[in-house]
């Protein structure tokens, strides 16, 4: 197994990881062109001859939107061990994803260097604010699915917040809460889940739950929560009021690029690992954006081997704010995450959710 993946996550400067990355990415983009037709008809098309490039800027991306359009695979389909499809409403085509052996174990590693450089190496006992049967079938997941079975290798004594109906668990809530009377927790769930099923259920039943050390990950579309008018800053205030908890961190990801997750760090801002980055395009030329102007976030990641998700322009806009000097001490770009294009469609874990709720229920 390669052996950067083992090292810090945020301990490349900008040239270092410059020249790892290209090195990284060119071999992936040879790589995929030689094993995957779709990919290698979609390069042809733009008229690249030549896997020389000086920089990631020059290098060939596709949309994310191909994946909901194609069956993108750069390995034969019996090395295929696992499926992901991304979230999308009843009416959506998802995208479909398929691993091989040898990129889960990269995706799983990444993300366990990630997650742990945030909260430790501890194992904390964990809640999590879904049902257990979205992880039912080890073989294929929806992105929710992913997050949870992601984030689950990071606690103990796992309780599935809700049953199959949605709902709140309270007696087995009441039994995990005895358990770990005076413990710090990890509670881990969708932004808009989160917000529907932890903080207003709990609130709204009065039920008492004070967790000062304890660690709340989240990760999701912001649609529906803005549509609500809770910002990021009232979503945690809220949750540090109502549960005395300090440390909630927000992370950035999808399904596309598993393992390649940008957290958020004490100072606000989402960080790009070594093994990942961000670039800003324009969203009508797709030209290079500098640092602090808004555009179309494009990821790259040297992670997926087994299909061409390694360079992908999404439908999310953002900024770079900086590299290598963001006030926490942590290497590499700094951004934040402004929401969707325009007429973008929903696309997100936690508005897909809040959307099938709010149809169901009209």
């Amino acid at each position: 197994m390669v052996e950067w993946i083992k090292e810090n996550p945020y301990g490349l400067d900008a040239r270092n990881k410059s020249s790892f990355l290209l090195q990284q990415l060119t071999e992936l983009t040879r790589l995929h062109y030689e094993k995957c037709q779709g990919y290698r008809q979609i390069i042809n098309a733009m008229g690249i001859d030549n896997f020389t490039f000086s920089d990631m800027e020059s290098m060939p991306f596709i949309p994310v939107r191909l994946f909901k359009m194609l069956d993108l695979v750069s390995v034969n389909s019996e090395e295929i061990i696992k499926t992901l499809t991304s979230s999308g409403t009843t009416s959506q085509v998802v995208s479909r994803i398929f691993l091989n052996k040898e990129t889960s174990i990269l995706q799983t590693k990444a993300l366990v260097n990630i997650v742990t450089s945030f909260i430790g190496t501890q194992r904390l006992p964990m809640i999590l604010v879904d049902a257990q049967h979205i992880v039912s079938d080890r073989k294929k997941f929806s992105a929710r699915g992913a997050g949870l079975m992601g984030l689950v290798n990071f606690g103990r004594d796992h309780f599935y917040l809700l049953d199959e109906n949605m709902e709140v668990r309270w007696a087995e809530l009441d039994q995990f809460m005895s358990r770990h009377h005076n413990q710090p927790i990890l509670i881990f769930g969708f932004t808009f889940m989160i917000w529907k099923y932890f903080y207003q259920a709990i609130k709204e039943r009065n039920y008492r739950i004070h967790i000062p050390r304890s660690i709340l990950i989240h990760s999701g579309g912001w649609k529906k929560m803005l549509d609500e008018a809770v910002t990021p800053q009232h979503f945690n205030q809220s949750i540090k009021d109502e549960f005395s908890i300090e440390r909630i961190i927000n992370f950035y990801g999808m399904v596309e690029q598993v393992g390649s997750i940008y957290m958020e760090c004490e100072a606000g801002y989402l960080h790009a690992p070594t093994f990942a980055d961000i670039m800003i395009r324009h969203p009508l030329t797709y030209e290079p954006q500098a640092y602090g102007q808004q555009g179309l976030i494009q990821t790259v990641s040297v992670l997926p081997r087994s299909y061409p998700g390694h360079n992908l322009l999404t439908e999310d806009l953002g900024t770079i704010y900086g590299e290598d000097n963001c006030p926490c001490g942590r290497k590499g770009k700094y951004f934040r995450v402004h929401g969707r294009l325009p007429a973008a469609e929903l696309r997100g874990c936690s508005d897909t959710f809040a959307y099938r709720k709010e149809v169901t229920t009209r």
